[in-house]
């Protein structure tokens, strides 16, 4: 697991203002009840709602003292029975995302039946647990069951999150919940500070102006709230929902183009020392390109010494403790890094470029978005806020053409960039005119998934074999970051839970997991699987669905219609080869394939069988590609299109073939 690296950004342009939270207490008592709510008989947000939320109130207290505090209170109708059962469970979010940390603490609930009846949360149904989202991601959440949930009644719950070591500096304030809210108000102290105000914007809505509140409090509202609801593939959440940014301001209405050329003069200027090639560099590059024959092989090496021999200290499977981490100190330049062999992953970044420099090469520090988190579009650009350019890049120029790398990231092969930078604008920083430059998208067969299976099948439709599968490109990065810092027991059990969750009956045994931590070596995983009843049988007849790897998937899209984009993360390719020891006395009864399909150049879909000359193996072949030509997004009037498209590529994985018995006399 990638842990976030140290800012490089926040040490060398100081664009916000640091501050320090305060933590307040929260309220103890809860808010009365209107007698007009336990009445209310139907949504007034969304007409076919099963629940609504009355009000949301989120309290946010800004004071020099430590970690962030928020206070939530949340009270909900429920009007149906779906609304009960989706009501009835709650789960509060919470977790370690890279160096920011976010602790649930202070939960308390209770039921409001439509005759007053009270029934309170007890402590003890409180627990933790992991969830997994429509988007596959998996987080901790604190979760409890409301009690004596029913038709008519009312719920509501208080906690308090702490983000710890935050301020309410550059702050996003969530307005939408996946139930409709009739009235959401956040109030926020902010902290006093000279030439320097409280400032926010708000995405994909409009909250009304801060008033001062009681207390030193200043409040916002939004009313008439829509639900948002998880949809497969779709954006990120704050791509789709409504939400506003909270921050510290000098005050000046800044041009927003004005601002971001500022920005890349300003941090140019400040980081050209940090990539200035001293003598100790200069002889390095030169040692590691002496044979190289093109810029591309010298920037190569470069690349591949400086994320394989640098030790990474900011990554979990660095092997360096969390305590030895806080002792580190920090490298002063290049040279340093060099000679200690070791850094973060802005000091790797940092060499590569002094090393690229060092070999002749104009190299530059490139600011860039995290499309992972909200897209980089005009409306975004038009906000003249560094807080959305904190990833670093190194850009060199290559034949007049800028390209971008990022070593510091272990496990990005050379040449490409995290999924979540590439395809986006970034500013590559000049003394005098700092550019925008689009960072490309890998084509689909940078990230592949290669899968080759061996099966012996018995008469009875049992299978058994070795199955060997291996990831490249984002495919291995994500996974890599995902498990790196796991012990060998967690990486099998995780495994062999993604195999049981698609094939219930599955037998697992002998798991070999390689190449975890390996800069660049693809991922593999090896195992045995016994898996009975794989092929049913009928009579003297089995039927067998050849495509192993894509058994017990269901179609990727499921509902008729569609509230927001498609997405997918970045283009991929499937390879896949299965082959079937047929049982003795069995031969293949029809030899038909499922068809090719295509879409145009974003899109192909090529299946193969056959039979040994010897008739004793069936060998099925599959290739699959997707995002061709970078597109990864589609909007919401494609949907049809796409989930006819998906629907035929589950059709064809689902194929089947007949083998027969021959006749015994």
């Amino acid at each position: 697991m990638k842990i976030a690296r140290v800012s490089l950004f926040a040490l060398v342009v100081s664009i916000t203002i640091a501050l320090y939270p305060f933590s307040s207490k929260a309220s103890d008592d809860w808010k009365p009840v209107d007698p007009g709510e336990l009445s209310l008989k139907a949504p007034t947000v969304e007409k076919d709602a099963d629940a609504e939320a009355l009000f949301w109130e989120v309290r946010i207290d800004d004071n020099p003292e430590g970690d962030l505090i928020f206070d939530h209170y949340i009270r909900i109708k429920v009007f149906t029975d779906r609304g009960r059962e989706s009501q009835s469970k709650i789960d509060i979010e919470y977790g370690k995302f890279g160096s920011r940390e976010t602790k649930i603490q202070d939960i308390a609930a209770r039921t409001i039946k439509a005759d007053g009846t009270i029934v309170q949360l007890k402590k003890e149904d409180v627990f933790e647990r992991t969830i997994v989202k429509v988007s596959g991601v998996k987080v901790k959440a604190k979760s409890f069951a409301m009690p004596a949930v029913e038709a008519g009644c009312i719920i509501e719950y208080r906690w308090r999150e702490v983000r710890v070591n935050r301020d309410a500096n550059n702050v996003r304030l969530q307005f939408q919940r996946d139930i409709p809210v009739q009235r959401v108000d956040y109030l926020i102290k902010p902290m006093a500070y000279e030439n320097a105000s409280f400032a926010s914007f708000t995405l994909h809505g409009r909250a009304s102006p801060f008033v001062k509140d009681k207390g030193g409090f200043y409040r916002t509202t939004m009313t008439n709230m829509p639900a948002v609801h998880e949809e497969a593939r779709m954006p990120p959440e704050d791509q789709v929902k409504t939400w506003a940014l909270v921050f510290y301001s000098a005050g000046t209405k800044l041009d927003a183009e004005k601002y971001w050329l500022d920005l890349g003069r300003r941090f140019y200027d400040n980081t050209k020392s940090l990539i200035k090639a001293s003598d100790d560099v200069k002889q390095t590059a030169a040692t590691l390109t002496a044979d190289a024959k093109s810029p591309e092989e010298r920037l190569q090496k470069m690349y591949e010494f400086c994320r394989t021999k640098i030790t990474n200290v900011s990554n979990d499977a660095s092997g360096i403790t969390p305590d030895e981490r806080k002792k580190l100190k920090d490298n002063k330049s290049p040279s340093h890094t060099l000679k200690r062999g070791m850094g973060t992953g802005d000091d790797i970044d940092l060499l590569f470029a002094a090393l690229a420099s060092a070999s002749g090469f104009d190299a530059r520090i490139a600011l860039a978005p995290d499309r992972g988190d909200i897209f980089f579009d005009q409306d975004i650009r038009q906000v003249p806020n560094s807080y959305f350019l904190e990833t670093l890049n190194i850009a060199v120029q290559i034949e007049g053409k800028w390209k971008f790398f990022n070593p510091g990231f272990n496990y990005v092969p050379f040449g490409m960039l995290r999924w979540q930078e590439e395809g986006e604008q970034a500013l590559v920083t000049d003394p005098k005119q700092p550019t925008w430059v689009d960072t490309p998208t890998s084509e689909p067969a940078k990230s592949l998934v290669k899968r080759r299976a061996k099966f012996k099948l018995t008469e009875d439709g049992a299978v058994e074999g070795d199955v060997q599968i291996e990831y490249t490109g984002h495919f291995a990065i994500e996974r890599k970051e995902e498990i790196d810092d796991e012990s060998d027991v967690q990486r099998e059990t995780s495994l062999k839970e993604e195999i049981k969750d698609q094939m219930s009956a599955a037998e697992i045994s002998n798991v070999k997991i390689e190449n975890v931590t390996d800069n660049v070596k693809p991922l593999a995983y090896r195992y045995h699987v016994r898996f009975p009843a794989y092929a049913q049988r009928t009579g003297k007849r089995l039927f067998l669905q050849p495509a192993f790897f894509q058994f017990g998937k269901g179609p990727m899209f499921v509902n008729d219609s569609r509230r927001y984009p498609i997405y997918f993360h970045y283009p991929w390719t499937e390879d896949d080869q299965v082959e079937y020891e047929l049982p003795p006395g069995f031969a293949l009864d029809n030899a038909d394939a499922p068809a090719p399909f295509n879409g145009g150049a974003i899109s192909d879909y090529k299946p193969s069988i056959a039979i040994s000359s010897d008739n004793r193996y069936l060998i099925y072949k599959r290739s699959f590609f997707f995002g061709g030509g970078g597109v990864v997004l589609f909007p919401v009037s494609s949907y049809n299109q796409l989930r006819t498209f998906f629907d035929q590529l589950n059709k064809r994985d689902n194929h089947t073939v007949a083998l027969k018995q021959a006749s015994t006399n």
